[in-house]
């Protein structure tokens, strides 16, 4: 099985952490790993919106549609854009490849992760 490599773009594009994950790893898993600042308050059960996240455009169409229940989470996100999601919500898939994703500008983590 191929790992899916995943870019995490922080906000203004200054810095960039490049990680690995194994299909079947849930996107907010493998920040919280590599020390990405997305809180995910809820653990992953979808009462936040703490995990949102900016997926590019170009890798956007990959994933499935987002529930909506997860859009209705996404409303309370800051800087929700087209292409927002949560990170809680995002299986890997080895088709993928590759998946780039930005932190919104209000990105922060009160856990400490």
């Amino acid at each position: 099985m191929a790992s899916v490599k995943v870019r995490f773009v922080f906000p203004g594009g200054k810095k960039i952490i490049e990680a690995e994950g194994q299909p079947g790893e849930r996107l907010l898993d493998i920040a919280h790993h590599h020390d990405i600042p997305l809180e995910g308050t809820c653990e992953g059960q979808m009462a936040c919106s703490t995990c949102h996240v900016i997926v590019s455009r170009a890798d956007f169409p990959k994933l499935p549609l987002p529930s909506e229940e997860e859009e209705d989470m996404l409303d309370f996100a800051g800087g929700v854009t087209a292409t927002s999601r949560l990170s809680c919500q995002i299986w890997l898939k080895e088709e993928w490849g590759s998946l780039e994703v930005q932190l919104p500008a209000d990105v922060r983590n009160m856990q400490g992760r």
